[in-house]
């Protein structure tokens, strides 16, 4: 389910893994497409092939600004690992 590994990084830094937490929690994000998300520790993420990298990037940073994690114009590094 979770094939493939995703780093996440803000400012040149791993994402810590509460935020990651906080975000693959459906009752958060309440959209289905990240229900194959898994944290794996800081800026790691274990996501299935059904998930779209550009609309997790997306999701991530909207959600980030939410919580206040990260700035208006501030930008996520998501990639492959």
């Amino acid at each position: 389910m979770f094939a493939r590994k995703i780093r996440i990084v803000y400012k040149n830094e791993p994402c810590p893994v509460k935020w990651l937490d906080n975000f693959s929690m459906r009752n958060f994000t309440n959209d289905a497409v990240f229900d194959d998300t898994i944290p794996n520790g800081d800026g790691m993420l274990e996501v299935g092939n059904r998930v779209p990298l550009e609309q997790l990037k997306s999701a991530m940073e909207e959600w980030f600004r939410k919580k206040g994690y990260i700035g208006k114009d501030e930008r996520l590094d998501v990639a492959e690992s």
